[in-house]
């Protein structure tokens, strides 16, 4: 394991504040983690999320949902976006990164990933040789137990390489 792989390359506050004109410059198609990175973990999608998926369509960029949830919990979020997805996604496996890849047309050089977590998101995605943007995760009162320890060791690689 390449510690490397566990440093995103940009770093924001939220998904909604990124510059997505300037991102679609460069990139066809964008990857979501769901959980913490779009709603608060377990929560439709709301305003600002179909909003989001709307203007990225707008831009001509594809879209997928790899989420690590089942398909009740994935299928109906996709649904209200309007979203590709792929649930039970594995990760921080590469393979679902790629069949996301594969089903949106796009490479790792024209593809972006965003997600909330390093040792799933992150890791994944860098190994599947996307660019990755780590957000701050929306609602951390919303993290099950597991997650708020891994956020503790994720700590070290919170920073931009």
């Amino acid at each position: 394991m390449s510690l490397k792989n566990l440093y995103p390359n940009k770093i924001t506050e939220s998904v909604y504040g990124l510059d997505w004109e300037k991102l679609a410059e460069r990139y066809r198609g964008v990857i979501f983690d769901i959980d913490n990175t779009l709603v608060p973990h377990g929560a439709a999608a709301d305003e600002r999320a179909v909003g989001l998926f709307q203007r990225l369509r707008g831009l001509g960029m594809k879209t997928m949902l790899v989420s690590n949830n089942g398909a009740e919990r994935v299928a109906p979020f996709a649904g209200q976006v309007e979203s590709g997805y792929i649930c039970k996604a594995g990760k921080p496996k590469a393979d679902g990164y790629r069949e996301a890849m594969r089903r949106m047309g796009t490479e790792p050089e024209t593809t972006l990933f965003v997600g909330d977590q390093i040792f799933t998101d992150v890791w994944g995605a860098n190994r599947a040789g996307i660019d990755t943007v780590l957000t701050k995760p929306v609602d951390r009162s919303t993290d099950e137990i597991q997650i708020v320890v891994k956020r503790w060791f994720e700590r070290p690689f919170r920073k931009e390489r």
